[in-house]
């Protein structure tokens, strides 16, 4: 089973050191908000791939390719903003350390910033996400075992204030892929427990912080 470092939202200190090699697992997993230069430590220290969506307080990664080796972004060489050797599985289904993801970033939009989505734009996004995944399923016969996103579905985990409410499309994307998981950030509790919470076969938890999770 692999095992994971799951993190989101709350860059913890005392993982930001070399104390942190003393954690095994797999993978590291992040569900956005988290500075860049933190997730490619973790990956780095306990050499393990990293996958992640962005949040809406990152950087805007869209428009970058790879090509021979080199990040491209309209077509001439530029620095990728993200993490090294990162995979950004926004809009994407990636598998990583024997999991399959699917991955949708961003949060509802609020303001003029990166990574924010109205609903109908997300509904878009998670459409074209299925359409991915079904393709993926139907050639090599694997369902999505993580659904990794920033921000909640509605009612399931999100608050009700403009910022933190989540996004109605995750419900029909979950019956859809019918994940085992869903991981999300965003929804700060604050020191308050969070439990997990259920839709379908699919369970809904809650990373902001970190977790160590094993899949």
């Amino acid at each position: 089973m692999p095992k994971a470092l799951v993190v989101s939202d709350e860059v913890e200190e005392r993982l930001w050191t070399d104390a942190v090699r003393a954690v095994s697992v797999d993978l590291v997993i992040g569900a956005g908000d988290l500075p860049y230069d933190y997730l490619a430590f973790l990956a780095s220290a306990l050499d393990a791939p990293c996958v992640f969506v962005p949040g809406n307080h990152d950087p805007d990664l869209s428009g970058y390719t790879r090509y021979g080796g080199l990040s491209m972004k309209d077509g001439f060489p530029t620095v990728w903003p993200g993490p090294a050797g990162g995979v950004n599985a926004d809009g994407r289904v990636v598998d990583v350390a024997g999991l399959r993801f699917a991955g949708l970033g961003g949060s509802v939009r609020y303001n003029e910033g990166p990574n924010q989505w109205t609903q109908r734009q997300q509904a878009r996004r998670a459409r074209g996400l299925v359409r991915r995944a079904r393709f993926r399923r139907w050639r090599d016969g694997r369902d999505v075992d993580v659904l990794l996103t920033h921000a909640p579905p509605r009612h399931l985990g999100d608050r009700e204030d403009p910022p933190h409410r989540g996004f109605a499309c995750l419900h029909r994307t979950i019956e859809v892929l019918r994940p085992k998981w869903l991981l999300h950030g965003h929804i700060h509790p604050h020191g308050e427990p969070v439990p997990d919470r259920v839709a379908g076969g699919t369970r809904i938890r809650n990373v902001v912080g970190h977790r160590i999770m094993e899949f």
